[in-house]
């Protein structure tokens, strides 16, 4: 049986610049966005601002609109799982570096371990493609 785990996916946007992430220790997990798991008690929102905070560090986004959710094979990255991805729209507001490191100091797949990435924006109608089929709804934030 394939376990079934609720996802989250950010997509942070400034100045129509889309705010993208490379794992430092991880180079060839690609170019991603932030994102990650569902805890138990959280509404998706939650778990979005959470994983966005813990991910970045970024204190200063809002809201803009839920874009929409579908299940994911996570088998082509490797998992035997599948995701239940909720996908936000978020803006940055304020002034922000335009590139960072920051380290998620205890994620759900390596719970006691810091992993660091490298964030930085790229225009959003010349977005790379990104890993594990995550700009699956990158369509509709480019109108």
């Amino acid at each position: 049986m394939v376990n079934l785990i609720e996802k989250v996916v950010a997509y942070i946007t400034k100045d129509r610049n889309l705010l993208v992430l490379q794992h430092l220790d991880f180079p060839e997990a690609g170019i991603q966005v932030p994102a990650g798991t569902v805890k138990d008690g959280e509404t998706p929102i939650q778990a979005t601002f959470r994983e966005v905070f813990e991910e970045t560090g970024l204190k200063n986004v809002e809201y803009v609109s839920y874009l929409g959710d579908e299940v994911f094979d996570a088998s082509i990255i490797g998992k035997n799982e599948l995701h239940h991805r909720y996908y936000f729209h978020l803006t940055c507001i304020g002034d922000n570096q335009e590139t960072w490191i920051h380290s998620e100091d205890d994620p759900s797949n390596e719970p006691g371990k810091s992993i660091f990435f490298n964030f930085y924006w790229v225009p959003i109608d010349d977005v790379p493609i990104l890993a594990g089929d995550l700009d699956k709804m990158l369509p509709l934030i480019r109108v």
